[in-house]
C-alpha cells in the first residue's frame, strides 16, 4: 500500500475499499461507509437506531452474515479499548433484531478486531474482505449439543408456559418463527404477544407470496399457524402478567435466534430441523396420539447414495412427511452444483425436487422445513397419495429418482402408495422405499403379482432392528426399476446389522462414535459391486421364494450339558423327583457339569472339577 490511511476519515474509506462495501443498493446488500447515515435510515426501529456505524452490509437473505463496522484513526485510541468494543456492540445488538449472524468490525489503519455476540473472533490483525469474516461464521462447525439444548428449552416453554399440548402445533409454532427469522421479522425482546404473533404471521405471508400462485396450498402453512391458539394471559389490566409473558416471548425469540444462526451454517449438511425437533417434543406425547415417523438423517443421506441421485435428477417424495429426503437431497444437490449461489442451485430449488404430503399439518410442517432451509417448497402438493389426481400428478413431475418412506398401516394404504408411485414414473426411473421387512410378502396375492408383473425388484437392504427406536418396527429398504418386470429374475438382499449409532436420552440415536461414515462407505460400494468381504451378509432369492432379506437357520446343536440335563431330568421322573427343587438346591452348576449314572433303584451324581 503507497499510503497508510493516518486520519478517520481516511481510515472509514479505506476500510470501505478493503472490505468491499462500496456497492450502494447492490441485488444482494445494503452496503456502504459514511458518516451521518443512521441505523433508522437503514431499515432498523426501536431503540438504538439513532446510531451511525462507519460502515455496513446488510444482505437481503436475512439468514446471511451482516456486517458493522467502526473506525478509528491510528493512534487514537487503542484498538482493544472497552469503548471501541461497547461501540461496535451498540451498532450488532440493533442489527441483531433482523439479522441472527452478526459481525462487528472495529479498525484503526493498522489492526482489525472482530467481535460476534460481545466475544471475540478471531481474525489477522490486517483488514479483509467481507468475505472473509462471513465464511469465518458460515463455516463453523454445528453445535448440535447446543441446538437439542435450545430446542428442549423452547418445547419446555410452549408446553407448559405458552399451554400448546399438541405435539406437532409446538413444531409448527418453532418453524413458523424460524421461518420468520429468515424473512426479515421484527422480533425482539420486550415485544407483546399481539406484536409477537402478528410479526410472525406477516413474516410467513411474505415468505410465500411469490410462490402463491404456483402453488395455492402454500397458504396452508400461514392458515395452520393461525389456528394454533395459547394457553396463556393476555389481560393488559395485570401489568404482572404482561412482563412475565413479555419475558416468555424474549426468551423464546433469542433461542430461535440461536438456533437460526446456527442452521445458517454451511457446515449443516441438509439434517431434518423436524426430525430435531421431534425427538425433544414427543417427551410430551400421550400415548393416544399418532406418531409420524421421522427418517433418521444418516439414512436419507445414505439412500441417497445407494439410489446413485445426483444434481441433475428431479427427486419425488410422495409422502413427503417433514420433508427430510427433499431437504437432504436439495442440500446436496446444491453441494455438487457448487453452492447455493450457483444458477444451478435456483433451479434444482425450483424444478427438481416435488414431494406430496396428505396430512394438513404435517403439510405445513414440510412447507416451514423447506423455507427454513431456503425453498424448493414450490413443488409440494397436499394431496392424497393413494388416489388417481395424485397419480396424474405425480406423472407430471419428470421425476428421475423416488425418495420415499410412506405410512406403514394398512388403513392408510401403504403398498396402494408404493404401487401408485411405481405405476405413474417414468419406466426405468430407480424407487426407493423404506418398509416393514415382510411387508411385501404379507401384501396380497394379487397386488403382490401386479406389482411384480410391471416393476422389477432389484434390491432389498434390511435396516438396523433398533433404527426407529421405541416404535417397535424393523425396516428395510426395497428398490424397484419402475416399469420393468421382474420377468423371474432374482434380487439381491443384505443385512445391516449395525450402524453404530447409539442411544442418548432425550435426544433419540446417535452417532456418538463417528462410525457411521466408514459404514455407510461400505454398503455403498458393497451393494453396488454385490460383492461383500466383511459382513457377508449378501443373498441372491427368486420371487417365487420371498421378498425380503432372510435370516440364516441356525444349525441344529446339542452339547453335553445338553444331554446330560436332558438325561437328568428323565431320571427324576421317572422316579416321581421333583427336578426343579433338586436343581434349586444343588445350584446350576453341579446339575449341569455332572457325570450321572443308575445302580439299582439309586441315581449317582458326581459333579466334574
Amino acid at each position: 500500500m503507497a499510503h497508510r490511511p493516518t486520519t478517520e476519515d481516511e481510515v472509514r474509506d479505506y476500510a470501505g475499499k478493503v472490505l468491499e462495501l462500496g456497492a450502494v443498493g447492490s441485488k444482494e446488500a445494503l452496503s456502504g461507509v459514511g458518516q451521518i447515515t443512521t441505523l433508522k435510515s437503514l431499515g432498523f426501529n426501536g431503540e438504538g437506531t439513532s446510531l451511525k456505524p462507519d460502515g455496513w452490509y446488510l444482505p437481503h437473505d436475512r439468514g446471511l452474515v451482516a456486517i458493522v463496522l467502526e473506525t478509528k484513526a491510528p493512534d487514537r485510541m487503542s484498538i482493544d479499548a472497552p469503548e471501541l468494543k461497547e461501540q461496535v456492540e451498540r451498532y450488532c445488538d440493533v442489527v441483531r433484531t433482523r439479522y441472527d449472524l452478526v459481525v462487528g468490525i472495529v479498525y484503526d489503519g493498522e489492526r482489525t478486531r472482530a467481535y460476534v455476540n460481545g466475544r471475540p473472533l478471531d481474525v489477522p490483525d490486517e483488514l479483509q474482505s467481507k468475505d472473509y469474516y462471513i465464511d469465518k461464521l458460515m463455516d463453523r462447525p454445528i453445535d448440535k449439543e447446543r441446538i437439542y439444548a435450545l430446542t428442549m428449552r423452547i418445547n419446555n416453554s410452549l408446553h407448559g408456559d405458552f399451554g400448546i399440548k399438541n405435539l406437532y402445533h409446538r413444531m409448527i409454532f418453532t418453524a413458523c418463527a424460524l421461518v420468520a427469522r429468515r424473512y426479515d421479522a421484527v422480533l425482539v425482546r420486550g415485544m407483546d404477544y399481539s406484536d409477537f404473533h402478528t410479526g410472525i404471521l406477516n413474516a410467513l405471508n411474505k415468505a410465500i407470496r411469490s410462490d402463491r400462485e404456483q402453488n395455492a396450498k402454500l397458504q396452508l402453512l400461514s392458515d395452520v399457524y393461525s389456528e394454533i391458539k395459547m394457553n396463556v394471559s393476555t389481560d393488559e389490566e395485570d401489568p404482572r402478567a404482561v412482563e412475565r409473558l413479555k419475558d416468555l416471548i424474549g426468551d423464546f425469540i433469542d433461542w430461535v435466534t440461536e438456533i437460526s444462526g446456527l442452521i445458517n451454517s454451511s457446515a449443516w449438511d441438509g439434517e431434518d430441523v423436524m426430525a430435531i425437533f421431534f425427538n425433544e417434543f414427543n417427551r410430551y406425547k400421550k400415548k393416544s396420539e399418532s406418531g409420524q415417523i421421522f427418517t433418521p438423517d444418516h439414512i436419507t443421506g445414505f439412500m441417497y447414495r445407494l439410489l446413485e441421485v445426483n444434481k441433475d435428477d428431479r427427486v419425488l417424495d410422495a409422502c413427503a412427511g417433514s420433508g427430510s429426503f427433499l431437504v437432504k437431497s436439495m442440500s446436496n444437490m446444491i453441494r455438487e452444483a457448487g453452492g447455493v449461489k450457483t444458477r444451478k442451485a435456483k433451479k434444482i430449488k425450483r424444478e427438481q425436487l416435488y414431494g406430496i404430503e396428505f396430512d394438513r399439518e404435517i403439510f405445513a410442517l414440510a412447507c416451514a422445513n423447506m423455507l427454513i432451509h431456503k425453498d424448493g417448497k414450490t413443488n409440494l402438493a397436499h394431496m392424497d397419495a393413494r388416489t388417481d389426481s395424485a397419480g396424474d400428478w405425480i406423472s407430471t413431475t419428470g421425476a428421475t429418482r423416488v425418495l420415499m418412506n410412506p405410512p406403514y398401516e394398512n388403513k392408510f394404504g401403504c403398498m396402494k402408495i408404493v404401487e401408485n408411485v411405481l405405476d405413474n414414473v417414468d419406466r426405468g426411473v430407480l424407487c426407493g422405499f423404506i418398509l416393514p421387512d415382510k411387508k411385501l410378502e404379507k401384501t396380497s396375492k394379487g397386488q403382490k403379482n401386479r406389482i411384480l408383473r410391471n416393476h422389477r425388484l432389484l434390491k432389498v437392504v434390511k435396516l438396523p432392528e433398533n433404527l426407529f427406536f421405541g416404535v417397535g418396527i424393523t425396516t428395510s429398504i426395497f428398490i424397484f426399476e419402475a416399469g420393468v418386470p421382474q420377468g423371474g429374475k432374482k434380487f439381491y438382499a443384505v443385512n445391516i446389522e449395525e450402524d453404530g449409532l447409539i442411544t442418548v436420552k432425550n435426544k433419540g440415536r446417535h452417532d456418538v462414535y463417528k462410525k457411521w461414515p466408514d459404514l455407510e462407505d461400505y454398503w455403498v460400494d458393497a451393494i453396488e459391486r454385490r460383492d461383500e468381504s466383511r459382513f457377508g451378509t449378501g443373498q441372491w432369492h427368486s420371487t417365487n421364494d420371498c421378498l425380503s432379506w432372510q435370516a440364516p437357520e441356525k444349525p441344529f446343536e446339542i452339547t453335553e450339558e445338553d444331554f446330560a440335563r436332558t438325561a437328568l431330568d428323565y431320571l427324576m421322573f421317572q422316579r416321581g423327583v421333583d427336578g426343579a427343587t433338586v436343581r434349586e438346591s444343588m445350584g446350576n452348576l453341579a446339575t449341569y457339569t455332572s457325570e450321572i449314572s443308575e445302580e439299582g433303584d439309586t441315581i449317582r451324581l458326581e459333579v466334574q472339577k
